[in-house]
């Protein structure tokens, strides 16, 4: 194998959703594969991604992720992609059962954490099973991220 080729996926793609950890308290997580067409591989390989708006539902028994934004490839001239279009997400069905019978519950919601690029070049996403926080819990976690950061600059 020459350098070229060895070193092909090197380049880490790990677009993360920020505000999701702020936002929502994660009870589980999964990693699913994409369903991309064309040319929105070649985006998301490119890192032009945004997760913000993004959020999963399930429709006849299947995943699917909406408002995720995946911008359209440059390089391309006719046959782009559309940048919101809904993206099947790909997990076995046992994960989708018991994902479908959490979701049920009340104040659940299944939300995009990250999106990345495995070791074979196939576009993942990681998504979490998440209950939204109230207003005392984001003052609880900017609190104890103060202290941990007091803490380390007293150790050095």
């Amino acid at each position: 194998m020459s350098k070229d080729t060895k070193n092909k996926f090197d380049k880490i793609i790990n677009i993360k959703n920020k505000k999701a950890s702020f936002e929502f308290e994660f009870i589980d997580t999964f990693v699913a594969g994409l369903m991309l067409s064309g040319t929105e591989i070649k985006s998301v390989r490119e890192g032009k991604v945004s997760l913000t708006e993004a959020y999963c539902y399930f429709r006849r028994g299947e995943l699917y992720v909406k408002q995720m934004h995946i911008a359209p490839y440059t390089m391309a001239a006719s046959y782009n992609h559309d940048p919101v279009r809904e993206r099947k997400l790909l997990l076995n069905k046992r994960e989708l059962e018991k994902m479908e019978a959490k979701f049920a519950e009340k104040g659940l919601s299944i939300i995009p954490v990250r999106v990345f690029i495995n070791d074979r070049g196939l576009a993942k996403m990681e998504i979490a099973l998440a209950r939204g926080k109230k207003i005392h819990d984001k003052r609880q976690d900017i609190k104890e991220k103060d202290v941990k950061r007091e803490l380390d600059r007293m150790r050095f």
